[in-house]
């Protein structure tokens, strides 16, 4: 690591970082902004498209296997981010997992309240297996309150009776949306892009009146029994530490095959600024290599139910 590319992040967030606690309007185009001045690899491909009646972007990289898919739900804490803003990040882990990517744009908050953006997953996750994707060459990654989604959405999707994709990837997730964990006020200081304000604020315009600890919206507190493998990273300098640590206990408490990653010093989703910080390119990479062993796994398995 390069103290200085860490020291430089960390500065641009304290003082350049989009002010969450704003009205939605305004924190969503100062978000854009921010997220627009990442710079995107020349040679990914992006298309416009819809799933299961949900706007949603493809990414394609040379060298990407057509028949894997890895379906990305943003962070913005149900309020902001979109498929456009997401696209370096999106794109680069599903070239890191050897699949096409498709970033989803779900209903936000406070327009479109719990269970909104769950019901919008869920959808997508249904379209792409119409379509005749295997579950086992689909992985559904996503971030902060994405990776918290992405967790809803597997317990919905399970609940509702389809089948499990091959792996699931949580990066920083935002996993109770009552901010109980230690680490809001343990973190406080070193966070520079997470406070515990602005996430009740948030937490409030999604619920709209439901109670913080239904498992949908906070999946930390739903039955995680049957979910397929899932790698949770998290950085040890985000308030939502705790949120990472207790899910991974959840999940192993429930027979999920689990992996934590704490990366030593890393801010809330540095993955998304991997142009600059190694960390976040090598936290791609590891992530990348989860989603491609579980996708092999399961091509692994199915020749050999084929030669049986």
């Amino acid at each position: 690591m390069s103290t200085q590319e860490l020291e430089s992040l960390i500065n641009m967030l304290r003082t350049g970082g989009p002010d969450l606690a704003a009205p939605p309007p305004q924190a969503r185009e100062n978000f854009e902004a921010m997220l627009g001045g990442i710079p995107i690899a020349e040679d990914v491909a992006f298309e416009p498209t819809s799933l299961g009646g949900i706007p949603a972007r493809w990414s394609s990289t040379p060298g990407a296997s057509q028949e894997r898919v890895l379906l990305y739900l943003h962070g913005g804490g149900y309020v902001l981010g979109s498929s456009q803003g997401y696209r370096p990040l999106f794109s680069e882990l599903a070239r890191a997992a050897g699949a096409r990517g498709l970033a989803l744009d779900y209903r936000l908050a406070p327009e479109h309240p719990f269970p909104a953006a769950v019901d919008d997953a869920i959808a997508g996750y249904r379209a792409l297996l119409s379509q005749g994707i295997a579950p086992g060459s689909i992985a559904i990654a996503g971030d902060s309150a994405g990776g918290g989604l992405t967790v809803a959405m597997l317990v919905a999707a399970r609940d509702a009776g389809l089948p499990m994709p091959a792996a699931a990837v949580a990066i920083s997730p935002w996993a109770d949306l009552e901010c109980t964990g230690a680490s809001i006020v343990s973190k406080a200081a070193d966070d520079p892009s997470l406070n515990r304000e602005g996430l009740i604020g948030m937490a409030a315009n999604y619920l709209n009146g439901a109670a913080p600890r239904t498992p949908l919206a906070s999946p930390l507190y739903a039955d995680l029994t049957g979910l397929p493998p899932l790698l949770i990273q998290v950085g040890s300098a985000e308030v939502l530490l705790d949120d990472a640590t207790r899910l991974a206990a959840r999940a192993g408490a429930a027979d999920v095959e689990v992996q934590l990653e704490i990366w030593p010093h890393m801010p809330h989703v540095w993955h998304g600024f991997a142009f600059q910080l190694s960390e976040g390119r090598d936290a791609i990479g590891a992530a990348g290599a989860f989603v491609a062993a579980r996708f092999q796994r399961h091509r692994s398995q199915k020749h050999h139910e084929t030669v049986a």
